[in-house]
């Protein structure tokens, strides 16, 4: 089984290799996607056992997956890890931000805002619908369909830069050495 798919306990951080990185983000975003076609289905009811339950779970699968990737990416790289990361990060980058921008999701999440089984849930998932739909004025949800691409592309970019800018950090302190001759010193 690959490591980053079993989710029944800790990462397991030892067993991760590169070459698990590029099926299991494939196969997780497969997942959420599909999850979210079903969770934005008219036929689905505007509720948390619904679709936000469903939605969570699958995200979070994928999320799991890509931090213990971003973490090895950034502790213990090495080029094949490397590649593996920036060959996934535009998928990843991608998906959030379409998720972001997803205006049936959007519209479920004021649904159930604005329903009154909104009062009856606990409040920790009061809080995860009320952080979703701050998530989605930022994710750019509200902007005019013109200007989300522009967004996307952006979103992107900032994603590839922060990467490689963590990369060259990363380079220039592991090349990085002081020689001390001098005894005193």
């Amino acid at each position: 089984m690959n490591p980053l798919c079993d989710f029944s306990d800790l990462p397991r951080f030892a067993e991760i290799r590169a070459e698990h990185v590029g099926p299991a983000i494939e196969d997780l975003l497969a997942r959420s996607r599909d999850t979210l076609e079903k969770a934005t289905s008219p036929s689905t009811p505007d509720t948390w056992e619904g679709f936000v339950s469903p939605l969570e779970d699958a995200n979070e699968r994928l999320g799991r997956a890509w931090n213990a990737v971003s973490h090895l990416h950034s502790v213990m790289d090495t080029p094949e890890l490397r590649a593996a990361y920036n060959e996934s990060l535009p998928k990843i980058t991608q998906y959030w931000t379409e998720l972001g921008q997803n205006e049936a999701l959007y519209r479920k999440y004021r649904t159930l805002r604005d329903s009154a089984a909104f009062a009856s849930l606990a409040p920790v998932r009061r809080r995860i619908v009320d952080n979703a739909l701050r998530d989605f004025k930022l994710g750019g949800a509200e902007l005019p369909a013109a200007q989300k691409p522009r967004f996307a592309k952006i979103q992107e970019e900032l994603a590839a830069l922060s990467a490689k800018f963590s990369e060259n950090l990363l380079d220039a302190t592991n090349a990085y050495s002081v020689i001390v001759e001098d005894p005193a010193r």
